[in-house]
């Protein structure tokens, strides 16, 4: 009987206990998987022309109304095997990754994909959201085999994936360090298209018209393609976008035909690019500009990466629109959710010491059974005994 009553007890305190953890328990580490999939069924990037790669990710810890998410982005990593790049490591971007820069707005140039999680503050600035298994699909673009990185100092630097490594690297989104959604993705590099892909195929005759071997125009019929006129060197910036936590427009001109073009803001607090300069020199892009960016003048700087041509703009910086003051709805939930997680709490402990104080009655009442029948059996009955 005292060992079952023992037993018992055991139970009870491991119920409790259970019932405490359970309360405060965060959720188990996932195992991201990405997989790679190019328009023409295979899973490298193009050597030679831009590549646009549909990235599948499962298994990805999934945090139902989290702060934050999940980045995806094309770059290299140090150590791949080992880990040591991942920012829950202390890696550190320009160092221990890069990347090709980006906005992280909705309509950016598709180098960098956020991925919120499931009913976050943030979900409906993102690319995608995360399903409650941890899975997601997304485009991802990769203007070739080389490309340009700012670090945090604003260097920039050139990485060629004919030489070292790159990938499809995926961190946890807006300062968050998540280990568990931390991943990188191999991608080789080969020709797998013998013309630069296109969207829009215009090769099929109009109804009624005819084919370049039906035309019967002479040579001095022919109307040669007038040149194209190249951009002024500038920047230009749409200042009704210039203010701190939105998406800054700007144009730049003056560049190489074709030519890959970087943007740095300040010192390097913001940065975008490689951007592809069109057949005018001419380059447009959307710099997500940071929320806690001081009002006042600050400077947008475009660099060309094969002419070495840099443009600048000092502008003027908007600061932060003021919060709107919280409804008294918003207050009440906020009132409501605080009170739950700290009467959780208090009921998990009072649970907890009502199973310890039942432990010990148990035990008490089990010596004093033993005492009597010990008492009995010598024909006394102990000092206080019924």
């Amino acid at each position: 009987m005292k060992r079952i009553v023992h037993l018992l007890s055991l139970s009870l305190i491991a119920a409790g206990l259970a019932a405490v953890v359970g309360a405060t328990a965060s959720p188990v580490e996932a195992a991201g998987r990405i997989t790679v999939r190019n328009d023409v069924g295979g899973s490298s990037a193009d050597t030679r022309y831009q590549t646009k790669l549909t990235i599948s990710g499962s298994g990805f810890q999934s945090v139902a109304g989290g702060f934050g998410g999940v980045y995806l982005m094309f770059g290299w990593v140090d150590d791949p095997s080992g880990g040591s790049w991942k920012p829950s490591r202390g890696g550190v971007t320009g160092s221990d990754y890069r990347y090709i820069p980006d906005s992280e707005g909705a309509d950016n140039a598709g180098y960098l994909k956020f991925i919120a999680f499931p009913g976050g503050s943030t979900a409906t600035e993102a690319h995608a959201v995360l399903s409650k298994s941890g899975s997601f699909s997304v485009d991802l673009v990769v203007p070739g085999p080389t490309f340009q990185s700012v670090d945090r100092n604003g260097k920039v630097q050139e990485v060629d994936c004919t030489k070292v490594t790159c990938g499809v690297i995926t961190i946890g989104a807006h300062g968050v360090k998540n280990p568990a959604n931390e991943t990188f993705t191999p991608v080789a590099f080969s020709e797998i298209y013998d013309n630069a892909p296109s969207d829009n195929d215009d090769t099929t005759p109009e109804q009624g018209g005819t084919t370049p071997s039906e035309s019967s125009t002479t040579p001095a019929e022919t109307t040669p393609d007038a040149p194209v006129k190249r951009t002024k060197r500038g920047v230009t910036i749409d200042h009704t976008t210039a203010q701190a936590g939105h998406a800054l427009t700007f144009t730049g001109g003056g560049f190489t035909p074709g030519e890959q073009v970087v943007g740095v803001l300040d010192d390097g607090v913001a940065a975008i690019g490689p951007m592809l300069a069109g057949e005018a020199g001419e380059v447009a892009g959307v710099l997500q500009l940071p929320a806690d960016l001081a009002a006042g003048t600050h400077q947008l700087k475009l660099t060309g990466a094969a002419s070495g041509a840099t443009v600048k703009q000092r502008f003027a910086v908007r600061g932060a629109p003021e919060p709107a003051p919280a409804t008294e709805a918003e207050e009440a939930d906020e009132q409501g959710a605080a009170w739950w997680d700290g009467s959780r709490i208090f009921l998990a402990g009072a649970l907890l010491v009502f199973v310890l104080a039942l432990a010990g009655c148990l035990v008490q009442l089990q010596r004093r059974r033993s005492r009597q029948r010990a008492a009995r059996t010598s024909g006394l009955t102990p000092a206080g005994g019924v």
